[in-house]
């Protein structure tokens, strides 16, 4: 593996015979950080957020999974 750096990004070099599935988790996490990098956003508020997902999900699905 090579990491190389210029001015405008950084380049990895991987043999090819890498996983090309576990590569693309690898590169959708660097995605995430690279997009989340730009906003401070509180813990507490992301937990809220969640929370709220997590509680919409359950009411608009829990008829199917009471079954």
């Amino acid at each position: 593996m090579i990491i190389e750096r210029t001015n405008k990004e950084v380049i990895i070099r991987l043999a090819p015979s890498v996983d090309t599935d576990e590569l693309q988790e690898l590169a959708n996490y660097f995605r995430y950080k690279e997009i989340t990098s730009k906003y401070s956003t509180p813990q507490e508020v992301v937990d809220k957020l969640a929370s709220d997902i997590n509680t919409n999900w359950y009411k608009a699905n829990r008829e199917r999974l009471l079954k």
